[in-house]
């Protein structure tokens, strides 16, 4: 009487779609021992994929084989398949078998391994299943392309959106504003290039963001957040990017404008410091002799150690760090407004949104007419019904294609931008700090003097040991700038043309695309 160990193999997919339940497979090999009269001394359940046989319970079994040598003389399972779908790794595994002692036999597929024929059809049984598990993952992977191809995203949605299901069950990703707005405000200190972005990535954390060092970088370089979708090389494709059928939650240019200071191709990338509270302007300032960037270090000298910016040992170049940090507090004070031109600041700031907002404030008021009036007439549709001049189906019909319009429309709202109401406390709080401007670098934590450098000067500053030098201002305290040094020169006795060259600059405005975002 032979003695035989009982192998039932399921995988999910199988159990699930073709009934290949373990109950099942059980029944039939005991009942096929019975026949035979075999003794079973072991049954050995696994959940786990044939494409190998690095499987948990397979190993325990060899294990056990090999420490009871002589104990087992079959290994029965229902189909080859059951045994393996890996036509090399099966020989390999049969021949080791057959050195313990054990001969591994299908029921519903018996061979008998003495025929030498016998050989051509286990390649059949072994191949057979090999090549369905090649053909399906083929399938699923020019089915995956083609849907990337026509801009769908495939697998778990990436931070800062949620997966959807549509009524026809076809799936799609939704913007998450919860975690969106982490995500534009990250891609917007990106782009400032004043923190590198680990720092950026250590600010977020503490913003709110769940996300490791890892995904975000990966985040970061995704461009799923401009509304594309990125598809591989595949043979002779070349890789590209489509258009998404999902919303973008940041611009096509701010992404690449990311992009461009990842790879340090922006034109003021910052290098990569942490910055010590005595040097808030490392990172900043261009050496005056051979145009590096400055770093800063601390010296030690006989009593005490002394901060220094400098550049490198071959060219020799430093500053006293208190000095420096000191010049630049006065060289802020030059572009502090008086506190009595506040209100005129605002008064041209205000008029500048206004003017730059009128079409889409027309585009918000048509659209909330729009939804008024599908609103309006869902109403009526209600009361006709219960009044019987009109069916039931027909108002359900109405119903559904006016509450998918109304989501269309509201959507488009959502893409509108609406910040009226908060521009003023913006541009009044913008003023207030650009009025403190000098105090509160000296009072505010490295984060917030880098910030403040970083929001003036978008482009680093040359020192000389005396003066600050540097191709840009921000625009907006550049026209503030002009207008206090022309009035300044109007009250000192200049001629009323200089006056005039005032009011041009008033009416010509200036844009707060650093120190004012009212989209941010």
């Amino acid at each position: 009487m032979l003695t035989v160990d009982l192998y039932i193999r399921v995988s999910t997919d199988e159990q699930a779609d073709r009934g290949y339940s373990q109950r099942d497979q059980e029944e039939r090999l005991r009942k096929y021992c019975d026949q035979k009269q075999y003794t079973i001394r072991k049954v050995i359940y696994e959940d786990h994929s044939a494409k190998s046989f690095e499987r948990p319970e397979w190993k325990k079994l060899l294990l056990d084989l090999r420490r009871y040598k002589g104990k087992s003389d079959l290994i029965l399972f229902t189909k080859w398949d059951r045994f393996s779908r890996n036509t090399g790794d099966a020989y390999s595994m049969i021949n080791t078998l057959r050195k313990l002692g054990v001969e591994p036999q299908a029921i519903e597929q018996p061979l008998d391994m003495s025929v030498p024929e016998s050989k051509i059809m286990l390649a059949i049984h072994l191949s057979a299943p090999e090549v369905e598990n090649d053909r399906r993952a083929l399938n699923v992977f020019n089915g995956m392309r083609r849907a990337r191809k026509e801009g769908r995203w495939m697998g778990p949605a990436p931070i800062g959106y949620l997966n959807k299901a549509k009524e026809d069950g076809s799936r799609y990703i939704a913007i998450n504003e919860a975690e969106a707005g982490h995500i534009r405000w990250i891609f917007q200190e990106l782009s400032k290039r004043i923190f590198n972005s680990e720092q950026v990535w250590k600010m977020a954390v503490e913003r709110g963001l769940k996300c490791s060092k890892h995904n975000f970088w990966l985040a970061i370089r995704n461009p799923v957040y401009c509304g594309k979708i990125f598809v591989a090389k595949y043979k002779d494709e070349e890789e590209m990017l489509v258009p998404g059928q999902h919303d973008g939650i940041i611009s096509e240019e701010l992404f690449q404008e990311v992009q461009d200071v990842l790879d340090g191709r922006g034109r003021i990338y910052r290098p990569k410091s942490q910055t010590q509270p005595e040097f808030p302007l490392r990172g900043f300032l261009i050496c005056p002799r051979c145009g590096k960037i400055l770093t800063a270090s601390k010296s030690k000298g006989r009593n005490n150690y002394y901060s220094y910016y400098h550049c490198t040992p071959q060219c020799g170049i430093r500053f006293k760090a208190e000095e420096t940090n000191s010049g630049f507090v006065t060289e802020l004070r030059k572009y502090v407004p008086k506190s009595g031109m506040v209100n005129v600041y605002g008064e041209l700031i205000m008029e500048e949104f206004k003017e730059m907002t009128y079409h889409t404030r027309n585009e918000r008021n048509k659209v909330l007419k729009q939804i008024e009036v599908i609103g309006a007439q869902l109403n009526k549709a209600r009361k006709d019904v219960l009044y019987e001049k009109i069916d039931p189906a027909d108002f359900k019909i109405m119903k559904v294609e006016g509450e998918k319009e109304i989501n269309m429309l509201e959507k488009k709202m959502i893409q509108l931008p609406n910040d009226t109401r908060t521009i003023e406390n913006i541009t009044r709080r913008g003023m207030d700090n650009l009025i403190s401007l000098d105090e509160r670098f000296e009072k505010g934590t490295v984060k917030e003097q880098r910030e403040i450098v970083g929001s003036i000067y978008p482009e680093n500053l040359t020192f000389d040991g005396e003066h600050y030098r540097t191709a840009r201002l921000n625009e907006a305290v550049r026209q503030i700038y002009m207008i206090e040094k022309e009035l300044q020169e109007n009250k000192n006795g200049t001629s009323e043309e200089n006056l005039d060259l005032c009011r041009k600059a008033e009416k010509q405005g200036f844009e707060p695309r650093i120190q004012f975002d009212p989209y941010n």
